[in-house]
């Protein structure tokens, strides 16, 4: 069993592999960048995964997610371990803020907040309408339809008229289960794309513009979409940090994806806060940035 100051939380296959490529290489400098930043500061740092059954969770005293890309395919394992060591170690982003971005709904408390969001509609658990009657009754023809809890396109659709009757049966297997989101699909992400914009404790620092391949819709690399450097201006900055910041308690990081509307209005598609890629790589200033504000509230628990 470790014993650390700050554990760098990731999944399993992320913590010593014996192989790697070049997606694993860039997880594995994400996280060592920041791992120098803290030990520069005279931390004990070291990576563990979050489900490691041998980890006695009273040894860290404080643990930051990273890298834990597995918990929404294992999420009520997930939600019990949290349950577990939310009495044994603390958490940056603390964990009552962990549980409020898991689920997608929290879209709708940005949205009381003022934060412009790409328009939704939620489709609760025990939905009995089908998918088409919902698009009937929303008046929307081409949208995108994707889990309240879930990352990396997991159960993602394009939904347009053409196609609506090809999703009913995985829709009415999985409403059963879990509640979805529907969005109206924004035009823009074929052509301008989607950028993430990260802040560390409320002050922009980078921001990456995420690209879907020719004919896709989906900017994840995990679907052959492309990363870029993108130059924010001022409103896209300011704008940033007004959606972290309405955030409560003020996140110690933030990642704030953002696109253009079908009004070509700023619109925020999705603030990440658990376990999001902040592109320390291309800014590794902000990893020094995030050491800090982790050096900020690890003595704040003294």
């Amino acid at each position: 069993m470790a014993k650390y100051d700050i554990a760098l939380l990731t999944e399993a296959q992320y913590v010593n592999p014996a192989e790697t490529d070049w997606y694993v290489d860039q997880i594995l400098k994400e996280d060592g960048l920041v791992k120098t930043e803290l030990e520069a500061l005279g931390y004990s740092v070291g990576k563990i995964d979050w489900a490691d059954q041998e980890q006695d969770w009273t040894d860290v005293k404080l643990c930051v997610f990273r890298t834990i890309w597995d918990y929404f395919h294992r999420y009520e394992e997930f939600s019990a371990w949290m349950n577990s060591a939310k009495s044994q170690t603390k958490f940056v982003n603390p964990i009552d803020q962990i549980l409020w971005n898991i689920d997608k709904h929290y879209m709708q408390d940005l949205e009381k907040n003022g934060v412009p969001i790409v328009e939704s509609y939620f489709i609760e658990k025990g939905e009995t309408r089908t998918l088409n009657q919902i698009h009937i009754d929303l008046g929307w023809t081409k949208t995108v339809l994707k889990p309240c809890v879930s990352g990396g396109a997991r159960h993602t659709y394009l939904i347009n008229p053409g196609n609506v009757k090809e999703h009913e049966n995985i829709f009415s297997e999985l409403i059963d289960n879990e509640a979805f989101m529907l969005q109206p699909f924004i035009e823009s992400i074929t052509t301008k794309g989607e950028v993430s914009h990260i802040v560390i404790a409320g002050e922009y620092t980078h921001s990456i513009l995420k690209k879907a391949k020719s004919g896709d819709y989906r900017v994840q690399d995990d679907f052959g979409g492309s990363v870029h450097q993108y130059d924010a201006s001022e409103v896209e900055v300011k704008f940033a940090e007004k959606v972290a910041k309405s955030c409560s308690p003020l996140p110690a990081y933030a990642r704030v994806d953002v696109v253009w509307d079908n009004n070509n209005e700023l619109a925020v598609g999705e603030v990440e806060l658990i376990e999001p890629e902040l592109w320390f790589r291309e800014c590794p200033e902000s990893a020094k940035k995030l050491a800090v504000e982790i050096d900020k509230r690890f003595k704040a628990l003294a």
